[in-house]
């Protein structure tokens, strides 16, 4: 559970996540459009909570699911759903039939 709060220094971030300062320094890097902390003035990075839960999505994505870098940036830029690589996979199976079987109908079969 992320603390309510406005802004959250990296150390709180690594103890809300479980994950270290150079890790979070590098998906910040690659993840460009999901995690943006602001600067204070002593240049401290700070995140919002917008900036964690999306830390937290990456981290799944990357970890449990078993993404690369690349394919969770795909998912993001999609629209995150939250489903497993499993359950995506089985859904765009599903959808792909059904576009089979639309293309059949429209044939006029």
């Amino acid at each position: 559970m992320i603390p309510d709060k406005q802004y959250f220094k990296i150390s709180e971030v690594c103890e809300i996540t479980g994950l270290k300062q150079h890790v979070l320094r590098y998906w910040e890097s690659e993840f460009k459009r999901f995690i943006r902390p602001r600067r204070a003035r002593s240049k401290q990075r700070l995140y919002r909570k917008a900036d964690i839960e999306n830390i937290v999505r990456i981290n799944k994505l990357l970890k449990e699911d078993g993404l690369t870098i690349a394919g969770a940036k795909k998912v993001l830029g999609e629209g995150w759903t939250g489903k497993s690589r499993n359950e995506q996979e089985i859904v765009d199976k599903v959808k792909e039939e059904l576009y089979r079987l639309k293309r059949f109908l429209d044939e006029g079969h």
